[in-house]
């Protein structure tokens, strides 16, 4: 713990992990919240995760996107558009009475504008820290970020239980618009510009690690996503049950990420970091009472921040400073279609065979989820005693005959 202290004295880093985990706390607020008004409105989980995977279509394809524009037209201007349109479009969901293809297509257009707060920070994070100090970091970022997962289900399944569920979406937007402000006026935001990526868009994927990242991703978050639905579905939207054992799923992830975040990466690091979360998530399968449900995905959670940090880093350690932002654009829209086609399947199979389903779906995700890094280890770099700064970019040098 003595390294992450030091690491939170380092200058600016507290203030911009703060600030971008504000940011971004809404998104761990908004799934649920989409979830629960939605299927009160329609009365079928089925229209619910059909909202919820439109949604996470819209960010799996603007994902790249904005986040090679922050290249071209720098951070802070996509940030300032994409927060303005989410907002007003997240909105409308809450207070608008529509058909489900209206919610999807709103969702859709949120989606689209998610503000690319993720990639801004990975890509911020290399300038602001020593070589050394940047996969203790990478791994401090992944595990503070379950504080998100920890209070977003409990605060939104409290506002929409006891409030409404319409007001469980507005809360989300006050934070979204505060911590987005918070975040975009930081100074580093403007202090550092990604240069201009001289290739294709979508090229950055033919390197091994991001690919193996980005279908990781894609993997561990539908199955959390999976989770999620079925833990709602299980406990129904008139208690708190649902929000406090996806609170300890999530503080099982903090866990993790705080005891085996200093633990060096080797080319089996995400394998067995999955195979935590698929024992976890398998044999979560067989309960539904509260308390044992809430110690297997405790233990299913402690595999998930260590596995998101090794991505990171993976991914910092095999592309150019200027290609960053475009390649964690990619890992999130992984980890998004992940989320659509997570909570899509789960709320038909809930619909079809009650909250087990959902289940069912989250551990065949998280099998797949180990089995592509065991098979793909190859691919996976070794980073013990290596730097994971990006590759630097370096500009051609003209030579004039003498």
């Amino acid at each position: 713990m003595s390294g992450y202290s030091s690491l939170l004295k380092t200058s600016g880093v507290a203030r911009i992990i703060a600030a971008q985990l504000i940011a971004r706390f809404p998104f761990g607020m908004l799934s649920l919240a989409f979830l629960l008004h939605i299927e009160q409105v329609t009365g079928s989980y089925g229209a619910a995760g059909l909202v919820l995977a439109a949604a996470s279509v819209g960010q799996a394809a603007a994902g790249p996107l904005t986040s090679r524009w922050m290249g071209v037209w720098g951070m802070r201007r996509v940030l300032v558009l994409t927060l303005v349109v989410c907002a007003v479009t997240v909105t409308a969901v809450a207070l608008l009475e529509l058909p489900v293809g209206g919610y999807m297509a709103l969702a859709l257009v949120a989606g689209l504008a998610t503000p690319p707060i993720q990639p801004a920070v990975r890509t911020i994070y290399p300038k602001m820290v020593n070589s050394k100090q940047l996969t203790p970091l990478f791994s401090l970022d992944a595990s503070a970020q379950e504080i998100i997962w920890v209070l977003g289900p409990v605060i939104t399944t409290f506002i929409s239980t006891q409030v409404g569920t319409d007001w469980g979406i507005l809360t989300a937007v006050v934070i979204m618009v505060v911590g987005g402000a918070w975040f975009i006026a930081s100074p580093e935001v403007s202090r550092v510009r990604i240069p201009r990526s001289r290739r294709r868009i979508g090229v950055v994927l033919k390197r091994p690690p991001v690919l193996l990242a980005t279908v990781v991703g894609f993997l561990l978050i539908g199955a959390c996503a999976a989770l999620e639905a079925g833990v709602v579905a299980t406990f129904g939207h008139d208690g708190l049950e649902a929000g406090i054992v996806l609170g300890i799923f999530s503080l099982g992830s903090l866990a993790g990420g705080l005891t085996f975040g200093h633990i060096p990466i080797g080319p089996w690091a995400l394998a067995r970091r999955m195979f935590i979360v698929f024992v976890g998530v398998a044999v979560s399968t067989f309960f539904s009472n509260p308390v044992l449900l809430s110690i297997t995905l405790f233990i299913a959670g402690i595999g998930i921040a260590p596995a998101l940090a090794v991505l990171f880093a993976i991914v910092s350690a095999s592309v150019k400073f200027s290609d960053t932002a475009e390649a964690y654009g990619w890992v999130g829209t992984g980890q998004l279609i992940g989320a659509a086609l997570g909570s899509a399947a789960a709320g038909l199979l809930i619909d079809q065979n009650g909250a087990v389903g959902a289940f069912w779906a989250a551990t065949v995700f998280a099998f797949v989820g180990f089995l592509v890094p065991f098979l793909g280890r190859r691919w996976h770099p070794d980073l013990r005693g290596r730097d994971a700064s990006p590759i630097p970019d370096t500009e051609p040098i003209q030579v004039h005959p003498g």
